[in-house]
């Protein structure tokens, strides 16, 4: 681990797609048991693959040409790492059935606000984007990070678009969220306008 743009660093790509393929399979699993239901984005659906398969390809393909990052960067990006890594299976377990890559949203949709969706409405692309940031700076490619997190936007954001224009339908749905930003939590107040205390266990709207 200590050369983490050679083998170590191939090592801990490789575990990382490996999970991207367990997920496949489940959302697989999932898709084949949920009702009819409309999906969001369909035709930047491989767009997003793509970007997903170079998030892994392109570091691997190229982790010998740079040197390593400094200590501080590296021990960064693998906290980041780490963060993206429990916050998308702190997301796959909430879900649970109703998780799939494709942006489904079955006509009997169940609205989610527990797990990480307390606080935000899109906890899986806050996690994929702060992936798609700091699996390339884990290995120095200061570049690819920004390259790789810009493609990913430019998928991700007209599919959170149409997403949530279907989510919108999904009675509760809008009076569940109203107020929740879409990506990082608020910062938390130690006291309400009355001087009370915020109980930050409950949903804030």
């Amino acid at each position: 681990m200590a050369r983490l743009n050679g083998r170590g660093y191939l090592a801990i790509l490789a575990a990382l797609a490996t999970q991207r393929l367990f997920e496949v399979g489940w959302s697989a699993r999932n898709l084949r048991r949920s009702g009819p239901g409309r999906r969001a984005a369909a035709r930047s659906f491989p767009l997003m693959v793509g970007a997903n398969v170079a998030l892994f390809a392109v570091p691997a393909l190229t982790r010998y040409r740079r040197p390593a990052p400094p200590p501080p960067v590296r021990a960064l990006a693998l906290i980041g790492v780490g963060v993206a890594t429990a916050l998308r299976l702190w997301v796959i377990r909430t879900l649970g059935d109703g998780w799939n890559v494709e942006a489904r949203v079955p006509e009997s949709l169940v609205v989610a606000t527990d797990g990480p969706y307390r606080w935000v409405r899109h906890p899986n692309y806050a996690a994929v984007s702060l992936e798609f940031a700091c699996v390339p700076l884990l290995g120095g490619a200061y570049g690819q990070a920004v390259a790789l997190s810009a493609a990913n936007a430019m998928v991700l954001l007209p599919r959170i678009r149409e997403e949530e224009a279907l989510l919108d339908a999904i009675p509760g749905y809008r009076e569940a969220f109203a107020g929740r930003p879409r990506f990082l939590p608020r910062p938390p107040r130690s006291q309400t306008g009355q001087g009370q205390p915020v109980d930050w266990s409950q949903p804030q709207e």
